[in-house]
């Protein structure tokens, strides 16, 4: 495999290159003493930010030309993923609009719907949420409970919850999926839905991290109108629609490592400069495992891109490369926690790092369903045992409530407190 540009990448590339030194000024400051630390102002400054690389051609790349887009292939948009890496500037604002949910609807959305919602979206002026998770469906995806019912005049009626939600406090619009018919199995009774953030009924709760932030939230519906026209693909066919949506996000996982990997190449980059750290034999055996590490999953990125380039679409074994470059990153932040000590938590990038990146082994698929997808789709491994395969969705709740409710004498005769803690913790999760 040659893995050099070819003439016309590279000429590509310096084209990009060449726009990003132009503008690199423009482009909002995230990290040292000039960052912006107020959110509004920053939100502002990366919604300008989004547009202006849209006008210069650096955002949706991949897109079709009708839609806004550049019309190239994905080693195009890995080669402006690399050079704004390159650069030290922000990426787009909104890549989980552009990367997952704009090809959603360009798949499976209305004429309208693409004619209202790209445009808008591809430069930033209106931001996406992703509502898939919910407190009772996460990995298993499919067994969301959020109800949209029908009403005679074609409209719709939303209410539920969702959770771990990105991006849904600066949301104009969400993709949700929710449950319209509970009398069937559950992979046949969804419908996938555009929910504007604004709508009566609508309220967002952020989730404070360890790192300071609030990028997630938990989101509430309480009877949401929503119109006729809101739903995306077919009423009924949400799950084939969420599968184009999950596609991408390994698409966008796939394309953006180079963005992850950066970092941890820099986190790595940062001890090896130290001459007391690599004297330490323990440092540098740690470094070789990282850097072998991140040559593995480039390379298995580079499948990735081959594939999509070939127009076909990527395998199951991409999983494996988003679980190791997350573990990658993790142990580059855990490297420069030990070497740098007190140091490595104080103010700046390492602190922020180290307390965000372990929660990137839930994003995009825990890490035990990615290895269970690699052992059952790419070594051959028998699936676990389903046992609620044909089964109406209803019949499922209904009995998982019997369940519960002959569980509940048994754990309150335990006695001194731990009955009452077990219970609880039981309620939590059927929240």
């Amino acid at each position: 495999m040659d893995l050099n540009d070819t003439p016309e990448q590279a000429e590509y590339r310096a084209t990009v290159r060449e726009w990003l030194e132009r503008h690199r000024a423009e482009a909002p400051v995230l990290e040292g003493p000039e960052a912006i630390t107020d959110e509004q102002e920053l939100i502002a400054a990366r919604r300008a930010w989004q547009g202006k690389l849209a006008e210069g051609g650096l955002a949706g790349v991949a897109w079709p030309r009708e839609y806004g887009g550049q019309g190239r292939g994905p080693i195009e948009q890995v080669i402006v993923n690399q050079e704004i890496g390159r650069a030290g500037v922000p990426g787009i604002l909104d890549a989980i609009g552009v990367g997952m949910l704009g090809p959603t609807i360009m798949a499976h959305g209305s004429e309208e719907h693409k004619a209202r919602y790209l445009g808008p979206m591809l430069h930033g002026d209106e931001v996406w949420c992703q509502l898939f998770s919910e407190p009772a469906a996460g990995s298993d995806l499919a067994a969301v409970q959020a109800r949209a019912r029908q009403q005679e005049d074609g409209s719709w009626r939303l209410s539920g919850q969702k959770v771990w939600t990105t991006n849904a406090q600066i949301a104009s619009f969400g993709l949700l999926l929710a449950r319209t018919d509970p009398d069937l199995p559950k992979h046949n009774g969804l419908t996938m839905f555009i929910v504007p953030m604004d709508a009566e009924g609508v309220t967002v709760r952020g989730l404070r991290q360890i790192s300071g932030e609030a990028e997630f939230n938990e989101v509430f519906f309480d009877d949401v109108p929503l119109s006729a026209e809101a739903p995306v693909g077919p009423v009924g066919g949400g799950w084939r629609t969420a599968l184009t949506t999950l596609m991408f996000e390994r698409v966008t996982i796939g394309l953006g490592s180079e963005g992850l990997g950066y970092r941890a190449d820099r986190f790595a980059a940062a001890i090896a400069s130290d001459p007391d750290a690599r004297r330490d034999p323990e440092v540098r055996r740690r470094l070789g495992e990282l850097a072998s590490e991140l040559l593995a999953v480039r390379f298995t990125g580079y499948r990735t891109l081959t594939a999509l380039q070939q127009g076909q679409t990527p395998g199951p074994e991409s999983a494996l490369a988003k679980v190791t470059l997350v573990n990658a990153a993790i142990e580059a932040g855990e490297l420069v926690a030990d070497v740098r000590g007190p140091e490595a938590l104080g103010e700046g990038p390492w602190s922020y790092m180290i307390s965000f990146l372990p929660g990137l082994k839930s994003a995009g698929g825990s890490e035990e369903i990615l290895r269970n997808t690699v052992g059952e789709r790419v070594l051959g491994l028998p699936p676990e045992p389903r046992l609620d395969k044909g089964i109406p969705f209803s019949e499922l709740r209904a009995r998982e409530r019997q369940a519960a409710g002959e569980a509940e004498p048994a754990t309150a005769t335990q006695g001194n407190g731990a009955g009452a803690g077990a219970g609880d913790a039981a309620s939590g999760a059927r929240a």
